[in-house]
């Protein structure tokens, strides 16, 4: 095993009595994409990956619930002496990303990852930030500088964005510009200094997260995935469009589950006569993230130079019995539209 391909893998243990609310913090700070379980002696007891989760997650199950309701209890192990190419090639026919390494004892002694042994490969899906908003709640930052330019971390935020998708393998994508739009213009250009291409929808007045979509100047195969230029997230957007191809869907949308506690305790009334307490409850609601993943053929449904936003395009999709479904997400996410947030992001992500 090499190093690069174990290296901080006890980040990914957790012993077999933590929560699902514990493996996806788990899942948070080590970044591998699969928690390993493990009982007092470290012996493996199964695996949770992301995608365990998100299961769990669609089928209901409480963030406070057991891990065992998710763990995968037969996962795909292999043994310390085994070579680089034969682990390549089992993961590669098993269609896995992390291979636990365990010994005779069956003890955890190693994590392989399928990121560390592959160049990402190149994907052809144009991928739209949405650049054109006028940031007005992050005045007077904002009032010679478009709200996607604003540092974090010494760079951009739309260069973040472009950055991390493409070290997934994106390579096109489309910036649709309104407010100071010659700016990122300026800064981007047509992309050759990161090595992708970028191209520009320039909105004359602002058209909202879809309508800005009906400028596209060509057509294209290949569902498009789209996101808002001021949210930093750790999310796989490959992971979006593959989760949007495998449910044959229309359109996609990422959400976020999100809970609010009640500061005061609820009572429960039938007319007068008081039926029951509940102590502080917690609402739980799913929000939209501001990442999307669309079929070309949606767009159809846009009127060219017209205002449509986001959440109304899927409710005219849904309307005429075309598929909308959501990603749930649990990775890392800011949506940076406050002052508040900028300090966070910038918090979060310190200068070397």
């Amino acid at each position: 095993m090499s190093e690069a391909t174990v290296r901080d893998w006890k980040k990914t243990l957790l012993k077999y009595d933590a929560l699902i609310s514990d493996a996806i913090s788990c899942l948070n700070d080590s970044m591998m994409q699969i928690v390993l379980v493990v009982d007092e002696a470290n012996r493996l007891k199964g695996t949770i990956t992301d995608g365990d989760v998100r299961r769990g997650l669609l089928a209901g199950v409480e963030l406070r619930s057991s891990l065992k309701s998710i763990i995968n209890q037969e996962p795909l192990v292999v043994s310390p002496t085994m070579t680089r190419e034969t682990v390549f090639q089992l993961m590669q026919v098993n269609q896995v990303r992390q291979l636990p390494v365990v010994d005779d004892e069956r003890c955890v002694v190693g994590l392989h990852l399928w990121d560390a042994l592959l160049v990402p490969a190149s994907r052809n899906n144009i991928m739209i930030i949405m650049a054109g908003g006028k940031g007005t709640r992050l005045r007077p930052q904002t009032e010679s500088c478009p709200k996607p330019l604003l540092a974090v971390a010494g760079k951009p935020m739309l260069e973040h964005i472009i950055e991390r998708a493409k070290g997934e393998g994106f390579h096109h994508f489309v910036l649709a510009i309104h407010y100071l739009g010659h700016m990122i213009e300026d800064y981007f250009g047509d992309g050759s200094r990161w090595n992708v291409t970028i191209e520009y929808l320039r909105e004359e007045s602002p058209l909202g997260t879809a309508g800005a979509l009906s400028l596209l100047p060509h057509a294209t195969e290949l569902p498009i995935l789209i996101t808002n230029g001021d949210v930093l997230t750790d999310i796989h957007y490959g992971d979006i469009v593959d989760f949007h191809n495998s449910h044959d869907a229309q359109a996609t949308m990422a959400v976020r589950q999100d809970q609010f506690e009640y500061p005061f305790g609820v009572v429960e009334t039938d007319g007068v006569d008081i039926v029951g307490f509940d102590e502080k409850p917690v609402m739980t609601s799913q929000i939209n993230a501001g990442i999307y993943v669309l079929n070309p053929d949606t767009l159809r449904q846009l009127e060219e130079n017209e205002f449509c936003d986001m959440p109304t395009l899927f409710s005219i999709l849904k309307d005429r019995a075309l598929r909308t479904i959501a990603y749930p997400m649990y990775e890392p996410w800011l949506d940076v539209g406050r002052h508040d947030d900028l300090d966070l992001a910038r918090k979060n992500h310190p200068e070397n």
